[in-house]
Formats: structure tokens, sequence, C-alpha cells
């Protein structure tokens, strides 16, 4: 039962990793990887003296720990607010709500906000300058705001789907702590200082530590359907460029010299972070 599982993974995740030794090469498609000439570590060489390869390193790092950073607070916060909801058919509405930017792709959202956020004639910016007198503000033709928009909008559609996690948690908290916090006349908020947030904070060491391991993976999907020349100075990423370099430059051993880089860089964290996490948090897998 295991063989077509097994053979799936060798055919798609294991064979593909021979082309890693194109990032040692001249590649020429018309020659192969054998005649290809080997430059040794000439390709990573090149990786760090480009400013626009350290560019894009930098604009992933500060794209990424912003999302990274967000993607925690707010959802926890939000199961905070979504638990004192009483009434039972409102907060079912709510989280269905926000759950559902989530199962959208970002081909589908792209569309919508490239729409929205148009300075010429976009909601957002109509609403802006009605409102309050705002100029149009190209939300996706400027780096710093296309930065915040990046930040902002991977939030709006992944915070609800994360929110899941937290209030997990919060249901397994034992209700007669509560009941003991009433009887000593604690408010809402001190059972939520001194109860509920101590229970999140395992869950929350874990979340953290474990995005932790995704600090170079600043969301191919979202930024690929979003930016434009205008905004390669701070909106680039390591996705994005290595498709442009590979397949729309036809570099494919420089490409394939930056996805090393960043996948070793991944794997690495991924270690750190699962040992942070257990012991942080004695978060285990195995």
């Amino acid at each position: 039962m295991l063989l077509p599982a097994v053979a799936l993974a060798l055919l798609f995740q294991y064979l593909p990793m021979l082309g890693i030794v194109i990032a040692f090469q001249n590649f020429k498609p018309w020659t192969g990887f054998l005649h290809s000439q080997w430059v040794g570590l000439d390709q990573f060489r090149s990786m760090f003296d480009r400013l626009d390869s350290r560019q894009v390193i930098a604009n992933t790092l500060i794209i990424a720990c912003l999302k990274i950073a967000f993607i925690i607070a707010v959802p926890a916060a939000f199961a905070l607010l979504l638990n004192e909801i009483r009434r039972m058919a409102f907060k079912r509405l709510v989280q269905t709500l926000v759950y559902l930017p989530h199962f959208l792709s970002w081909v589908i959202l792209g569309s919508i906000l490239i729409d929205l956020l148009s300075p010429d004639g976009g909601l957002v910016n109509r609403m802006l300058a009605g409102l309050f007198g705002i100029k149009p503000v190209f939300f996706l033709g400027d780096g710093d705001w296309f930065r915040f928009t990046a930040v902002v909008s991977h939030i709006w559609k992944e915070f609800g789907y994360s929110t899941i996690i937290y209030l997990a948690s919060l249901a397994g908290i034992n209700p007669s702590l509560y009941e003991a916090a009433e009887v000593d006349g604690a408010s809402r908020w001190k059972q939520t200082l001194h109860i509920t947030l101590p229970a999140l904070l395992p869950i929350i060491t874990v979340c953290a530590t474990l995005e932790l391991s995704n600090i170079l993976n600043a969301g191919f999907d979202q930024i690929f359907n979003l930016y434009n020349p205008l905004v390669y100075a701070k909106g680039d990423i390591i996705d994005t460029f290595v498709y442009r370099t590979g397949i729309l430059g036809n570099n494919m051993s420089f490409a394939s010299a930056i996805g090393l880089f960043k996948s070793v860089i991944s794997c690495v964290l991924v270690v750190l972070v699962y040992q942070l996490a257990k012991r942080a948090a004695n978060y285990r897998i195995f």
C-alpha cells in the first residue's frame, strides 16, 4: 500500500534533487549535465557580489520577518476577542467570514487587490480621498507601500485560519479556573491576564519558533501576483528573483545557486527551531 506513495516521493521529491549539480556548473541546456563546464563555487560568489542579489535577500528577510511577527500576534489577539463572544450564532458567523480568504488563491485575491488599490479610481483611494482628502496612493507601485500592502494582505488572508490553533488551545482550558477566579473577585481582564494568556503561552511559543523556519519564504504566490518592475528594488524576493533569473533570463546555474542557498539555510533553521520548540514548549514530533 505504501509503494505508490514512496514511488511518487522518489519521482517528484528526490529524483529532481540531482539537478542541484547545475549550481556548480555553467549549465547549458544543449550540453546537459554531463558536458557542462564545472565552475565550483563561482555562482555562489557571484550571488554575494551582485548588488541585486543582496537586495533581494534583504527584501526577503524584511517582508518575511514582518509577516511572521504579525501572523503570530494578530491571530492570538483575535482568538482572545472571539473567545469572549457568548452568542454562538454570531461567533460562528465571524469565524466563517475570517476563515474564508484562506481558501482563495492569490491569483484571485491579487486581481481583487489590484482593482481595489488602483490609484486611478480604486475603491480604497476613493474612500481615502472622500473621507480624509488624501491624494491617491500608489500602493502597488511604490516600494515602501508595496511592503506594507504585502504584509497587511497576507495577514488578512491567513489570520482567520491561524486563529483555529489558538481557539483549540482556549477550549482546552479548565473552566474551574475561571470559576475560582470569579469567586475571588477577578474581573474578565484579570482572568485573561492570569489564566488565558499563560495557557496560550506554550502554543504561541511553538508557533513562533516554527514560523522562524520560514524566514526566507516571503510568499512567492502573493508577491508574483502583486509586484511589478516599479517595486523590484524593495518588493523582489528570493523566489521571484530565482524565477526571473532562471526561467525568464535562462541563467539556470545562477538561479539554482540562489535556490540551493535558500534551501540549506531553511533546512538549518528548521532543525534549530525544532530544538528551540522542544526546549521552550516541550514540542516533539518524534
